[in-house]
């Protein structure tokens, strides 16, 4: 339930710092938050280190046993030119890019590393072909792999303790009075890993006293510097309306002069962020956003379809037992193993969608008889075109679902190019309508075995809620983001939170 509106007087509530004292905890806050992560870096880097050397010698006993073991002291004169100038040059680099003092998306953050340490790696490999050094590549190659995703990791749980010990959310408010402020107050918060704690969200003026949010609201009047500093002086988010910016550009310059740090949240919908580049006019107030469909461009159409070709083709060569297990079970019960439905491909053209059968031969015929004798079933069949409670679902169907096994068969799908292991998920005809403005968006990708949608809530999400993940992912697609879904998609399998 929302919370009531609250305005109060901020003039009357007492700062919990006073002048230099209150900055010197805020600074003394970010000090201790990067000195920390800094030392966790290099405490993992270290440990990552030892632990690749000793796993390079087990590989090497075990799979090489004839190859001379590498002693300790030569271990010691290898690591400074393969492991120590570039573990600085790591620290260095991210330093230089913000990671210690700036608040970014975990998977932002792990995709800048994993640039970061695959610049420092070809650097050491440069040069150890110019000096022509003698090096244990096993050593080389597995300690590199384990820094890609140990200090990731590392960082996360850095940052984890420090929530635990109180000093890493940084209090936030947003100055807004629309769905633009209550919305980003929403996203700041929905990632724990960005470090905002929204304390208020502060009306430019008094007019807009119908909006109304769960969190506490003010008005920010003509006093910015005070209201802002008798709350302790929290980090801004800047979030107006797009007609709130010609009526308060004293406020707005107000506080560019008094935030030394401060994020503007454009009310920006329906268009690509990802990748977009920020630029201005020398001597004009404009803003230049260059956005681009990235979906819309041949090169990254053609990466993403060598990622599905080859990831396919090794996933069912490895999963073929399982294929074969299932086509047993399948089969027993009478019927066709496998089911195909018409869906809608890319551009609008009609594909087989291959899945196991998971319902009983005569399932069309029971589904009308259900929906002209249970109208709760047929309203929730108009609704989502599912059922929770569907009688056709044979046992080992409920398995396959419950898992989301039964879309396996779909890789076969992705091989042929109808389908994507990541994009919207794939819709019956009738269903195009519902896509409104956003159809084209569905269009322009090839749907996909997951999706955002699938690691969203599945079933649990409603129709509207889906159409906007489907279309947000068209805009705002990379392989990188697919990488994400794709990891992201095991655990909600294994939990099989909102599957039916």
């Amino acid at each position: 339930m929302e919370s009531p509106i609250i305005h109060k007087k901020i003039s009357e509530k007492k700062p919990p710092y006073k002048g230099s004292a209150k900055r010197s905890h805020r600074e003394g806050l970010v000090a201790r938050r990067k000195y920390f992560l800094i030392c966790s870096d290099i405490l993992i880097l270290a440990i990552t280190i030892v632990t690749g050397w000793g796993l390079a010698e087990i590989l090497k006993n075990l799979f090489f046993p004839g190859l001379q073991a590498m002693e300790w002291d030569r271990a010691i004169t290898q690591t400074p030119p393969l492991f120590g100038l570039p573990a600085v040059f790591i620290i260095l680099t991210s330093g230089f890019r913000g990671h210690y003092v700036r608040f970014r998306p975990f998977w932002d953050e792990f995709a800048d590393l994993f640039k970061i340490v695959s610049l420092a790696a070809g650097l050491v490999i440069i040069y150890l072909y110019l000096t022509k050094s003698h090096f244990s590549r096993f050593w080389f190659v597995i300690t590199w792999s384990l820094v890609v995703f140990m200090v990731p990791i590392s960082r996360m749980l850095a940052k984890k303790a420090m929530m635990r010990a109180g000093f890493w959310f940084t209090p936030t408010v947003v100055i807004g009075s629309g769905a633009n402020a209550l919305e980003s107050a929403e996203a700041v918060e929905s990632d724990p890993l960005l470090g905002m704690k929204v304390i208020a969200i502060l009306e430019p003026d008094a007019e807009n006293t119908c909006f109304s949010s769960p969190y506490e609201q003010h008005c920010i009047g003509d006093q910015p510097e005070k209201i802002l500093r008798n709350l302790g002086d929290p980090y801004v988010v800047l979030a107006l309306e797009p007609q709130d910016y010609d009526r308060h550009t004293k406020l707005l310059g107000r506080l560019c002069r008094s935030q030394v740090n401060m994020s503007i949240v454009p009310p920006l919908r329906g268009v690509s962020l990802l990748g977009s580049e920020v630029s201005h006019v020398f001597r004009h107030e404009v803003l230049l956003l260059r956005v681009r469909n990235n979906l819309a461009r041949r090169s990254p159409q053609m990466l993403k379809r060598v990622f599905d070709l080859f990831a396919a083709s090794v996933l069912l060569l490895i999963l073929s037992p399982v294929f074969a297990v299932f086509t047993w079970r399948i089969s027993r019960d009478g019927g066709n193993v496998f089911f195909r439905h018409a869906r809608v491909g890319r551009h609008g053209e009609p594909f087989a969608c291959y899945k196991f059968r998971t319902m009983i031969p005569n399932a069309q015929e029971v589904l009308e008889e259900t929906l002209a004798s249970d109208e709760e079933a047929r309203k929730e069949w108009d609704r989502d075109f599912k059922l929770k409670n569907d009688l056709r679902i044979t046992p080992v169907g409920k398995f396959l679902r419950k898992t989301s096994l039964d879309e396996l068969p779909q890789l076969w799908n992705v091989a042929k190019g109808e389908m994507s292991l990541v994009g919207p998920r794939p819709i019956v005809q009738e269903e195009l309508e519902r896509y409104g403005d956003q159809v084209n968006f569905y269009l322009e990708a090839r749907p996909g075995m997951t999706g955002l949608w699938q690691i969203s809530g599945r079933n649990n999400t409603d129709y509207e809620r889906r159409v906007s993940l489907d279309a947000w992912y068209a805009r705002n697609w990379s392989l990188w983001y697919d990488v994400v879904i794709l990891l992201k998609t095991v655990p909600v399998v294994l939990n099989r939170k909102g599957a039916y």
